[in-house]
């Protein structure tokens, strides 16, 4: 699914446009028992908690594909017969009235699933008139050219409250209030089948990642039998080590600079073109920039088969590197530049030793205090 594909259907989650009529699960406790079981009706709720539950289920959608949101592809054979895909297909085509299935469902979950403390695991299912598009992308209201169904899940902590003091304003009194537990936004969750060029693709779920740093590769295994996206943290030290390890004495820091440079340059070319696709740069984009900044061929060799090895030949920029900031770390200095900025610092070997140097331009705070240069205050002058 691109960009455009998953907003559309984020669209959906709304009383006015959505025709999710009821919420399905169960609650697990920390001993992974369930306690309970539900299927609640959407239509006699009032409007606020309504939306209230759209939006936690909405939540299952947000985050930037390739980081909180990765596709999950079956293999042909998983498609034509395998339990896993199976179960999915029969909670899709039964709109999760099966009881049967929404429990075996829940039981595998909870068979798979590594999550300290108690959880909710909500479903709900949804048919989605998609409208015709036209020539300049706007939707046409007066036809559909497909219906597309599908289901999707998020995974909810329960957060257990303290009891505490309240004022209750009806009686004028203060009161205890009791214990309660509140439901937070998914941890995990996925959509199933994906919307690929408007339309169902029974071949591919949306898997979501609240945690960038955490995909929970249990839930992959046992969920949909495929091996688990690298986490988008693991995807940046991953590269850090690839470029380390392959450049060896050649790793300096303007071979750093011109490869953070170059990844943050297309990451902002690609916003600013509004292409829906993500991202990806290639192993032989990247060896072309060590290239340009003078690393040998071996050493751009042994970058290029490792970054294959890792990424499948690539990935996306985002994951590799922090656009938003450029650090420079020693054991006792941090530097932070904005990264387009990272012109302003040098480093020296200077009689033998070691130096980072940061060009000025403008004022210098120390400590929030606005200083001078010794050579620019006269109190210092000899």
């Amino acid at each position: 699914m691109n960009e455009k594909e998953v907003a559309e259907i984020r669209r959906r989650f709304q009383p006015e446009r959505s025709n999710i009529t009821q919420v399905h699960g169960c609650y697990v406790n920390a001993q992974r028992e369930i306690l309970s079981t539900f299927n609640q009706s959407l239509a006699s709720a009032p409007q606020e908690e309504v939306e209230s539950i759209l939006s936690v289920l909405k939540r299952s959608l947000t985050g930037t594909l390739g980081k909180q949101l990765n596709d999950i592809v079956f293999e042909t054979q998983q498609v034509v017969d395998s339990d896993e895909h199976r179960l999915l297909m029969a909670l899709r085509g039964s709109a999760l009235k099966d009881e049967g299935m929404v429990q075996a469902f829940c039981q595998r979950v909870i068979e798979c699933l590594e999550m300290e403390g108690p959880y909710l695991i909500l479903l709900a299912a949804d048919s989605y008139d998609v409208p015709y598009r036209t020539g300049d992308g706007a939707p046409n209201p007066d036809g559909s050219c497909d219906v597309y169904s599908y289901i999707v899940c998020g995974i909810c902590p329960i957060k257990e409250t303290k009891p505490a003091l309240r004022y209750n304003v009806p009686d004028s009194v203060i009161c205890s209030r009791d214990v309660d537990w509140l439901i937070s936004p998914p941890e995990l969750g996925f959509l199933f089948p994906a919307f690929d060029d408007r339309s169902a693709n029974i071949y591919n779920a949306l898997y979501y990642t609240r945690k960038t740093g955490e995909s929970h590769p249990e839930f992959v295994q046992g969920i949909f039998r495929t091996e688990p996206p690298m986490p988008a943290d693991l995807q940046q030290e991953t590269f850090k080590e690839i470029l380390a390890e392959s450049l060896g004495e050649a790793c300096c820091y303007n071979v750093v600079q011109e490869m953070h440079g170059r990844l943050s340059e297309m990451v902002e070319e690609h916003k600013a073109s509004k292409n829906p696709e993500p991202l990806a740069i290639s192993k032989r984009a990247l060896r072309g920039v060590l290239e340009a900044c003078g690393v040998e061929e071996e050493k751009a060799q042994a970058f290029e088969e490792k970054y294959e090895e890792a990424f499948g030949g690539a990935a996306n920029p985002q994951n590799l590197i922090d656009t938003k900031s450029f650090t420079v770390r020693t054991p006792d200095v941090t530097i932070k530049v904005s990264p387009d900025c990272g012109d302003l610092v040098e480093t020296r070997l200077i009689d033998g030793r070691k130096y980072i140097l940061v060009r000025v331009e403008g004022d210098v705070e120390v400590n929030g205090v606005n200083v001078r240069f010794d050579q620019e205050n006269p109190a210092q002058a000899t």
